[in-house]
């Protein structure tokens, strides 16, 4: 098995994506396998020393991630439940806001943004760029807070408190800063460099992480099946 994982290369699509490396493909490709099965990037460098491969903990990162470069945004969705809420990170010592949102049946991510504080404004303005992404006419958001309900109202969305199936954004939450591992809370760079990540991750949660939810299929294959 580890010899077919070792032999396999991505399509030729990707090659660019490839090219500046200076590993081998059939290397990254199985780096990239070992990360999509839950390895973390910690457990995936780990594997990697044992086969004579050395790179850093950021290498490994846009190994997974790069491919995401060559996807595409989330497809357009008309979503019956969506969950929504906000995590806080640490960018050079100051603390952001990073807000989700995630469609309850397909477990796709439906758009994420970074915002300098949290609060009523930030959640209006995000809950708008997403009505302008997605058809929400027929969309009940499921939040944790009045300031959202306030957000809601503000747009013209239906929305309710729900302390159930809403979790659903705080395990993503959590899955997301597994792979981050690293980071935790804590980023240094500009505050671009770091949304930029966070776009990256998305889509690769979206279009190459297996969802054990949906039977092995990923987000984007449950949203378009």
């Amino acid at each position: 098995m580890l010899a077919d994982l070792l032999s396999e290369c991505f399509a030729t699509d990707y090659e660019e994506t490839w090219e500046c490396e200076r590993t081998a493909t059939p290397v990254r490709a199985f780096a990239v396998q070992l990360h999509a099965t839950g390895c973390s990037l910690r457990e995936t460098k780990q594997i990697l020393r044992y086969l004579g491969v050395e790179r850093s903990h950021q290498a490994l990162w846009q190994w997974v991630h790069r491919l995401a470069d060559s996807g595409h945004n989330p497809p357009e969705a008309k979503p019956k439940r969506v969950a929504v809420d906000e995590t806080a990170v640490k960018i050079n010592g100051e603390w952001s806001w990073l807000y989700a949102a995630i469609d309850i049946e397909t477990k796709l991510i439906l758009d994420v943004e970074l915002f300098g504080r949290h609060g009523t404004d930030p959640a209006a303005a995000f809950l708008h760029r997403l009505s302008e992404k997605h058809d929400l006419s027929d969309t009940v958001f499921l939040v944790d807070g009045y300031g959202y309900q306030t957000a809601i109202s503000r747009l013209g969305l239906s929305g309710r408190l729900d302390y159930v199936e809403r979790n659903l954004i705080e395990k993503w939450f959590h899955t997301l800063k597994m792979r981050v591992d690293r980071f935790h809370n804590s980023w240094v760079g500009s505050h671009g460099s770091v949304r930029e990540w966070f776009i990256q991750f998305v889509q690769y949660y979206n279009f190459q992480r297996p969802h054990q939810a949906l039977d092995g299929r990923t987000p984007v294959e449950e949203a378009t099946n």
